[in-house]
């Protein structure tokens, strides 16, 4: 695919940068802060937030590498990177929308700021620096699903062999709590509310839902990109 032009390519350099740095400095610092905040300690690991921040992470350093390299980009990096971003938003929208809530004050220490608000932000930026106007086929997006997926038979394993993720909890996230009041299938009037396969169903039609509006937005700000050369505009 076509290479993008030298202004988007150091644009990228500095949020690929700030991606790979903020999520070692995040995952380090939960790794070091003790079992006693949430997500401290050697367990960090065990959850999809440090997962997805390492995923991320990566992806940007082979992304870094190629722009390096003035190397061309197929089609499979284009979809790894927005399987990337999307996991990266998930992780994003569920610390903010469902966990922050119920952490109350600690829940916006440097480490979740660094690993659930600014890398999550900056690798959205980077994607659409990136990716607009490059085609993703549409059967590809739904593998936006794959890491999700498989960090819930990841995490179900767990359950049923009673790993700690943290002290006294064999589940990472409430919703991801099998032996909870909603059970699997059920409905409660608290935490958490409904019975966990409802909880991975509806995260998994967000991602798709995600997947295909980055895809489109991308596609939309590549055409507008190209208008604008078409008439005369500075491209970089």
């Amino acid at each position: 695919m076509k290479a993008i032009s030298e202004t988007r390519k150091r644009i990228s350099y500095i949020l690929k940068l700030t991606v790979i740095v903020c999520a070692v400095a995040g995952t380090l610092i939960s790794a070091f802060a003790g079992r006693s905040t949430f997500m401290g300690g050697k367990t960090v690991f065990m959850y999809f937030t440090i997962q997805s921040n390492i995923l991320i992470a990566a992806i940007c350093a082979w992304g870094l590498f190629l722009l390096a390299r003035d190397r061309a980009v197929s089609v499979t990096w284009y979809t790894m990177k927005l399987v990337g971003t999307v996991s990266i938003t998930l992780t994003g929208v569920v610390f903010a929308f469902l966990l922050a809530p119920v952490l109350g004050a600690e829940a916006w220490n440097l480490q979740n700021t660094l690993t659930h608000a600014v890398v999550p932000i900056v690798s959205v930026a980077d994607y659409f620096v990136v990716v607009s106007g490059k085609k993703i086929p549409a059967v590809n997006v739904l593998s936006v699903i794959i890491p999700p997926l498989l960090y819930a038979i990841y995490a179900g394993i767990g359950y049923a062999q009673d790993w700690h993720f943290a002290r006294g909890y064999n589940y990472p996230y409430f919703f991801l709590n099998w032996g909870s009041p909603a059970g699997a299938f059920g409905f409660t009037g608290e935490l958490p509310y409904m019975g966990t396969a409802w909880w991975i169903l509806l995260l998994l039609v967000f991602l798709i839902v995600v997947g295909y509006c980055y895809t489109f937005l991308a596609d939309r700000i590549g055409r507008l990109c190209e208008k604008r050369k078409d008439t005369g505009g500075e491209d970089g």
